[in-house]
């Protein structure tokens, strides 16, 4: 196990916490510094476990994914995490996997991806993971070279990350041989439990053209369950698809916390998996929140008039969360606009006995019970 020491401890602002670890690596055969970034809640909920971004080329690109983040969380968009930034001493030799033949690069240099890969298993992980409180969703993001590199990972070691963030990878180094190699292990995988963002910028000659050609292969032979989200940005240099891309890449990555309709299948298993897989990259138990699916049974009303979807999405709801009088309501509310007066008022009622004079919502329940009283007196008579 490498040897750690922690050099110091600084603020990025009030709430966050960077730390330097310094690894005495024993499969580099050299000292790595490597950047630690805690997030806001992390000192002050103990028990909360986060994700980790590992952000290849070092601490440079922290303030602008700190930034990305933490407009996505509020916005329910993204959880805290921990960033680990890596420092780079020999970044060619680093993250290429092959040495390059093309005399149009650096001839003679990359060949250690593989080691550096070793060192991220056998040390740098563990160090991480047994030192801050991790859960076991991580990212690996880099640029150019570093690009090259989290593609890399996902085809020698498909599961250590979750995540694979490539902007701008030079995969023209060595002829092609990082694309040749992506390409083999997308036709051969059956199904890949992954998210891969790539994007390009205003790239040309054979750095363009090799991308473009693995691009398409990967869109044409989309393994199931990869998730596989893709820029191309043609006014934008290549030192800065990074930059360009980073919001896209986490936005489609991480998921919000309230379910989008477009991940309602119509089927109530679609949205209980949703939240196991919400639960999944936040590293804590979320359950379908009573709002959301009384918002999501109120579109099947008014934008789909589908009253048989949203009664069920309202049942749904009162089974999740029997103690609100909100979830009785909505169920209440689709009844009435679908004529069904008796059933309304008959869930008004549960409402009214969850709830008493001066809460939320309780006037409306009562104008929505002496409203149906008449409408069944109606129907009776």
């Amino acid at each position: 196990m490498a040897s750690t020491t922690t050099l110091a401890q600084e603020k990025l602002s009030d709430t966050y916490s960077q730390h330097t670890e310094i690894i005495q690596s024993k499969v580099l055969g050299e000292e790595r510094s490597i950047l630690v970034q805690l997030p806001k809640s992390y000192h002050t909920n103990p028990d909360k476990v986060y994700p980790v971004i590992y952000r290849l080329d070092g601490a440079s690109n922290v303030p602008l994914l700190t930034a990305v983040i933490e407009r996505l969380q509020h916005a329910q968009s993204a959880p805290e995490v921990i960033i680990v930034a890596i420092e780079n001493t020999n970044r060619l030799r680093d993250l290429y996997p092959t040495v390059n033949q093309d005399p149009r690069g650096p001839v003679g240099l990359g060949g250690g991806g593989a080691k550096f890969l070793d060192f991220f298993e056998r040390e740098l992980i563990p160090l991480v993971d047994n030192k801050y409180r991790t859960h076991d969703f991580r990212v690996i993001a880099g640029a150019s070279a570093a690009g090259v590199f989290a593609l890399y990972a996902l085809q020698a070691k498909p599961e250590l990350f979750q995540a694979h963030i490539a902007y701008s990878p030079a995969v023209w180094w060595n002829h092609g041989a990082s694309a040749k190699s992506t390409k083999e292990f997308i036709a051969k995988a059956k199904t890949l439990n992954s998210y891969v963002y790539m994007n390009i910028g205003e790239e040309g000659g054979d750095m363009r053209a090799v991308y473009d050609d693995l691009h398409q292969f990967m869109l044409a032979n989309k393994p199931k369950n990869l998730t596989l989200v893709t820029n191309a940005f043609d006014n934008v240099a290549h030192a800065l698809t990074s930059s360009a891309g980073i919001f896209n890449a986490y936005h489609h990555l991480f998921m919000p916390r309230a379910m989008p309709v477009q991940a309602f299948t119509g089927e109530l298993d679609s949205i209980t998996d949703y939240y196991a897989r919400l639960s999944q990259q936040y590293g804590e138990q979320i359950a379908p929140p009573e709002q959301v699916i009384r918002e999501l049974g109120y579109h099947f009303v008014f934008e789909e008039d589908d009253f048989t979807t949203a009664i069920k999405l309202f049942k749904f709801n009162i089974e999740l969360h029997p103690k609100s009088a909100d979830a009785y309501n909505g169920l209440a509310f689709a009844y009435e606009r679908n004529g069904q007066y008796k059933d309304s008022l008959q869930q008004v009622n549960m409402a009214l006995e969850l709830s008493k004079e001066g809460d939320a919502g309780y006037d409306f329940f009562i104008q929505r019970r002496d409203r149906l009283l008449p409408l069944v007196k109606g129907t009776q008579s």
